[in-house]
């Protein structure tokens, strides 16, 4: 096989296969205004070049039966439903030049998920294994992922943004090394850091140490990650004060951060800070028993868009009430998904219990029923 150096490639060109090159000819220029570049051989034409809409394409005469592919056209505003079909049998689609976030309607459900009973962790970008905490997504309006790099290293990312409505990453184990856009330098972040990652920021995973875990929660479930072409990391800035989709950027070091009073007697916790970084759409915080050593907490109903428990350390028994009226028992790397009209306790809390909670809205309103 014969690699071309990229220097010297200057384009590219798709071809449109066709039986009918005039019609053909007649529709991508009159119907969709593309224009004509080259045309060749003047006596009997069986090659057009041509160009439009930041495209180019080339029609070509065909006597065999090729399939006559897709093209879609980028269109700025509100976008055509129906597609319009070439004479010779291509597909014309108009798609958003700048979809945006589509975040579907909230579908809550109950997702108790064990890592020893997981299917595994598979293969994602940059090299990059994911495990799904949430398999339900929420009906695709959140996920959850547990992400690891087992090799550690340099990692084979590149500078790039996330189309979203909410994003951070929380490091398990190990350490990890990033940049971000008007950041300044690139940082290590450690076992119990994280980082608000607001929408549209440019950033990219440096290096990683040997065995590295990191929780990301986002939403939606699906969204566009953009390779940045333009902008380089780091920027040479460092503008702690700008915002991203009315977000800041946050970095939480948890080797800084104080222990304060829990929603709960008995326990503290450490707030990840991401709550006035989003003015109160969502907080995470990392919760532990306090030096009297309380082992529970009450049941009750949390109203929430979405309430994540991983436990990070130790074991804890997820108390259940109604609906579903069980008991679960969590160990290190299990997590649940609780949905608002599910009652829940946590009992038999480990000493060395750390659990991180993750909620939308940032500040939960719980109702206590014993």
């Amino acid at each position: 096989m014969t690699t071309i150096p990229a220097e010297r490639v200057t384009g590219a060109v798709a071809v449109i296969p066709c039986h009918d090159l005039d019609a053909t000819l007649d529709f991508f220029r009159g119907e969709l205004g593309f224009r004509i570049d080259v045309i060749s051989p003047a006596d009997d034409p069986s090659t057009v070049l041509m160009s439009g809409h930041g495209a180019r394409i080339r029609l070509q005469r065909t006597e065999a039966s090729v399939d006559p592919g897709v093209l879609q056209l980028l269109v700025d505003g509100d976008v055509p439903s129906t597609p319009v079909v070439a004479p010779n049998g291509t597909r014309v689609e108009f798609v958003a030049a700048e979809p945006g976030i589509q975040i579907p309607p909230i579908a809550q459900s109950l997702t108790v998920s064990r890592l020893a009973d997981s299917v595994g962790f598979h293969t994602g970008r940059a090299g990059m294994t994911y495990r799904d905490l949430d398999p339900d997504r929420q009906g695709g309006r959140f996920i959850a992922s547990h992400i690891r790099i087992a090799d550690g290293g340099p990692v084979k990312d590149y500078v790039h943004f996330h189309q979203v409505r909410f994003q951070m990453i929380y490091v398990h184990r190990g350490w990890v090394k990033v940049v971000y856009e008007d950041q300044g330098e690139p940082f290590v972040m450690h076992a119990g850091d994280l980082v608000l990652q607001p929408p549209t920021i440019r950033h990219r995973v440096l290096e990683s140490s040997d065995g590295m875990e990191v929780i990301e929660v986002g939403c939606p479930a699906e969204h566009d990650t953009l390779a940045e072409h333009v902008i380089t990391l780091p920027t040479g800035r460092h503008l702690p004060d700008r915002t991203y989709g009315d977000q800041l950027f946050t970095r939480h070091v948890a080797a800084e951060a104080p222990w304060l009073p829990f929603r709960y007697a008995g326990f503290v916790q450490q707030d990840l800070g991401i709550g006035a970084a989003t003015d109160g759409l969502a907080a995470a915080r990392v919760i532990r028993p306090d030096a009297a050593g309380a082992d529970s907490w009450p049941m009750a109903v949390v109203d929430n868009e979405f309430l994540l428990t991983f436990v990070l350390d130790g074991t804890v028994t997820l108390d259940l009430g109604a609906p579903a009226s069980r008991q679960e028992a969590l160990v290190s790397g299990d997590c649940a998904v609780i949905p608002a009209d599910q009652a829940y306790a946590l009992r038999a809390i480990s000493a060395d219990a750390r659990i991180l909670e993750v909620s939308l809205p940032a500040d939960l309103e719980p109702r206590v029923l014993s």
